[in-house]
């Protein structure tokens, strides 16, 4: 069913402020959380231009229901990105589906019970907020702080910066294993009931757009940073007109 846009001008003004509802009528919370994170990350000249692109597809095509277009994203867009990340997949027990095949299952309309998706979704997530995780400025601040204590404790300058090196790799590792942990906990069973139960409404209160930017912080990397915009926001796009099969 299409939704009640409001017009071009208001929609734009609205995805800049950002505002915290949805200048329309039908528009759900998730899909306006996360348009304005994918506004705020794209390039200037881009980021106006597929927030056209998303006003009239809204008044034209409508939203799918539920919690279709966010699994057809998540399969087809952010997964795949994801795994660039590392040379190696993301381990998952023999038995279990993989995060793919559980969202590509929902978007047929037989999504999985809690338990399948927090089993599938805790390594996935793990990587991600791990690939995530400033370990440039952790580890700057950390060998700062230890480099200055050694000093002030007597060390020469050559010791002192080699402590400072140590104990900046060793806290910014243990931080970003905790960092990764805590996040996938949390994400993960918020995650697991939105996507069970297919609650629009429950996906929203995961806060999509935090998502959204640990994504783009994850892959963004070796000058890819303008094309992984492009792709998180083209395949959003792409998600949310896809026909049923």
């Amino acid at each position: 069913m299409a939704t009640s846009t409001a017009a071009p001008a208001a929609f734009l003004a609205a995805l800049r402020s950002p505002a915290a509802e949805p200048p329309a009528a039908g528009l759900p919370g998730w899909l306006w959380r996360l348009a304005t994170a994918v506004h705020g990350e794209l390039p200037p000249p881009y980021a106006d231009a597929w927030a056209t692109r998303l006003h009239g597809l809204l008044g034209t095509a409508g939203v799918p229901a539920g919690l279709r277009a966010v699994h057809l994203w998540q399969a087809d867009t952010v997964l795949p990105l994801l795994a660039r990340t590392s040379d190696q997949p993301v381990p998952v027990p023999a038995p279990s589906p993989s995060p793919a095949e559980l969202h590509r299952a929902a978007a047929r309309g037989a999504p999985a019970d809690r338990a399948a998706w927090r089993s599938a979704l805790g390594p996935s997530l793990l990587r991600l907020y791990e690939a995530a995780y400033d370990r440039a400025s952790a580890y700057a601040e950390g060998h700062a702080g230890a480099r200055d204590y050694a000093l002030a404790n007597g060390y020469a300058e050559a010791e002192a910066d080699a402590y400072g090196h140590e104990y900046a790799r060793l806290s910014s590792e243990a931080n970003a294993r905790a960092f990764a942990e805590a996040h996938a906990r949390a994400v993960g069973a918020a995650l697991a009931a939105a996507y069970a139960a297919d609650d629009a409404r429950a996906y929203a209160d995961t806060f999509p757009e935090a998502q959204l930017r640990a994504v783009v912080r994850a892959t963004a990397t070796g000058g890819e940073e303008r094309r992984t915009r492009l792709l998180l926001a083209d395949g959003l796009l792409t998600a949310l007109t896809a026909p049923r099969p």
